[in-house]
């Protein structure tokens, strides 16, 4: 075996970008950041950034949500606080000409978590706002322009993975608070899968599917009308039968 020469291979570097999704005013929406730098100065793109020699891909991920918006890794409305927040690796991106500096591979990872506080930008972005996703996808959100780099791609990746995954698992759930109820849960799916469901028929396919939720103990009114009942996310990761998504 040859020994290992370092000039025989083009410099690169490993980013992270971050497709981060939240349900706010019954739409799904992306966080967004506005870049502060070139590339794509002034273009709206997925937060991210450079991996560190020191930091493993989760660690960078966590550090750049804080740094370009604010919002902590450590924070209870994010993952790993126990508040039902998830965090996964999404997929690779490695076109060599995806980043106009030089080859970058970027690892995305995917969050989802319930409605979140304003973001506030930081790092080398200039400002960030959570977008309703349908409007970006289709570039009739406030920047005509599209995503930075490959981002418009990662996004579309993205959401897809999580309008697929809520149909098997109970992953919807992680859109809520703690407690929640059936008609929140509902809201949720309408907004991730874009369509109308019919609510005694939704009511009766996740209560009856087991291991999908269990009753909180109280009830609230905070919808508004009659009080409805709590429920908490069940122990089942996999849903049988799944909740499958309509047809449009």
């Amino acid at each position: 075996m040859s020994p290992y020469d370092p000039s025989a291979y083009p410099p690169f570097a490993v980013t992270v970008d971050l497709v981060v999704l939240t349900v706010r005013r019954h739409a799904l929406c992306a966080l967004v950041v506005r870049r502060g730098e070139q590339p794509f100065q002034g273009r709206w793109a997925l937060p991210g950034g450079f991996v560190r020699e020191d930091e493993d891909l989760a660690g960078a991920a966590a550090r750049e949500l804080s740094e370009e918006t604010g919002l902590c890794a450590h924070d209870p409305a994010l993952p790993g606080a126990g508040n039902g927040a998830h965090l996964e690796q999404l997929a690779t991106y490695g076109d060599p000409k995806r980043d106009p500096r030089m080859r970058v591979v970027s690892v995305a990872h995917l969050v989802l978590a319930p409605d979140l506080p304003a973001p506030r930008a930081g790092g080398d972005a200039n400002s960030a706002r959570w977008a309703p996703v349908d409007e970006v996808l289709a570039g009739t959100d406030e920047d005509s322009t599209g995503l930075a780099f490959d981002h418009a791609r990662i996004l579309a990746d993205g959401v897809e993975r999580a309008r697929s995954k809520i149909e098997y698992s109970s992953l919807a759930t992680a859109f809520c608070p703690p407690e929640f109820t059936v008609g929140e849960l509902r809201r949720v799916y309408e907004a991730v899968w874009g369509v109308s469901l019919d609510p005694r028929n939704f009511h009766r396919k996740v209560t009856g599917t087991p291991g999908f939720l269990v009753p909180a103990g109280g009830t609230t009114t905070r919808q508004g009308g009659r009080p409805a009942q709590l429920f908490r996310a069940g122990g089942a990761t996999l849903l049988n039968p799944p909740m499958l998504r309509p047809e449009v």
